[in-house]
C-alpha cells in the first residue's frame, strides 16, 4: 500500500470511530467521506463496502474495552442471576428486527440508499426528528420510567430493535435511532444510550461476519494491512468517542447532534447541486 491509500484507510477508519456511536450515521459519513476521497476507486467499489463494515470490529472492541468489568459480570453470573439473564435475553430481543430486516432488504438497500443524496436526506429528516424529541423532553412531554438498563421488559427491548432496524437507511444512525427511539418509549438519556453500546456488539458482530463471509471470495491475504489498519484507527477513535460520550450526555441533550446533521445534510445536497463537489455513487 502506498502512503496516500494508507492515508485514506487512516481516515475512513476514524471517520467510522467518530461517528459509530454519536447519533449522526457512520454509514452516511463513510459514504460520504469514501465518495470525497473516491475510496472505491483503489479497492473496487465491493470490497469498500466490506472494508466499511469489517472495521466496525474496532468499534465492537472499544465498547468491549469499556464495559469490560459490566460484560464479564454479565457473563460470570449468567447461569444463576435473573438480572444477567435479563439483559442478555433483552439483548438478543433487540437485535432480531435489524438482523431479519437486514438480511431481508439487503439488496435493495444497498443498490437503491447507498448514495449520497439519500444519506443526506435521512441526516436532515433524523436531525429534525431529534429536535422534536428533545423539545418534548424539555416540555416535560416525555418523563423517563427507565433509569437503569436493568429496568427494562422484553416489550421495550423489541422497541427499541424496531427503531435499530430504521438504521439500516444509511444516514439514519444506529445509535442515534436506538437513543432517541429508547428516550421515546420512556428510557432516561443515560438508559438509552448504555442500551445501544450493548446493542453495538452483537449488531456490528453479526453484520462484520455476515459481510466477510458473504464476500470472503473478494478477499485475500494481501488485505490483511488494509483491514488492520482501519479496524485500529476505529478501535482508538470509538474509544475515545465512547468515553467523552458518557460524559456529555451527563449534562447535555442531542440538540447540537441534530443542527450538526440537518447543516452537514444541506451542505451536501447544495454543494452536489450547484456542482462544487462530484458526489460520487
Amino acid at each position: 500500500m502506498d502512503i496516500l491509500f494508507v492515508l485514506k484507510v487512516l481516515i475512513m477508519g476514524l471517520v467510522e470511530g467518530f461517528t459509530e456511536f454519536l447519533p449522526i450515521s457512520s454509514t452516511g459519513h463513510l459514504i460520504l467521506a469514501g465518495s470525497l476521497l473516491d475510496f472505491s476507486a483503489d479497492i473496487t467499489r465491493e470490497k469498500a463496502e466490506v472494508f466499511d463494515i469489517a472495521i466496525q470490529a474496532g468499534a465492537i472492541l472499544a465498547v468491549w474495552w469499556e464495559y469490560r468489568v459490566r460484560i464479564a459480570a454479565v457473563l460470570r453470573c449468567l447461569p444463576h442471576d435473573p438480572k444477567a439473564r435479563k439483559l442478555v435475553i433483552n439483548l438478543a430481543i433487540a437485535f432480531m428486527p435489524a438482523a431479519i430486516l437486514g438480511l431481508t432488504l439487503n439488496h435493495l438497500i444497498k443498490d437503491q440508499l447507498f448514495a449520497p443524496l439519500p444519506v443526506a436526506i435521512a441526516l436532515i429528516v433524523g436531525g429534525l426528528i431529534i429536535l422534536w424529541v428533545e423539545r418534548n423532553n424539555q416540555n416535560c412531554i416525555s418523563v423517563a420510567r427507565i433509569e437503569s438498563v436493568d429496568d427494562m421488559s422484553a416489550l421495550d427491548a423489541l422497541k427499541i430493535g424496531f427503531a435499530q432496524a430504521l438504521a439500516l437507511i444509511p444516514g439514519t444512525s444506529r445509535s442515534g435511532a436506538t437513543i432517541i427511539g429508547g428516550m421515546l418509549f420512556g428510557l432516561s438519556r443515560k438508559a438509552a444510550t448504555e442500551f445501544s453500546f450493548f446493542l453495538a456488539i452483537p449488531t456490528l458482530f453479526a453484520a462484520t461476519i455476515y459481510s466477510l463471509y458473504k464476500e470472503r471470495t473478494l478477499l485475500s491475504a494481501a488485505d490483511i494491512p488494509l483491514f488492520s489498519i482501519g479496524t485500529a484507527a476505529v478501535f482508538v477513535s470509538a474509544f475515545l468517542c465512547v468515553r467523552w460520550l458518557l460524559r456529555y450526555i451527563s449534562s447535555h441533550d442531542f440538540t447540537v447532534f441534530a443542527w450538526y446533521r440537518i447543516v452537514f445534510g444541506l451542505v451536501v445536497v447544495f454543494t452536489g447541486y450547484m456542482g462544487w463537489v462530484t458526489w460520487a455513487h
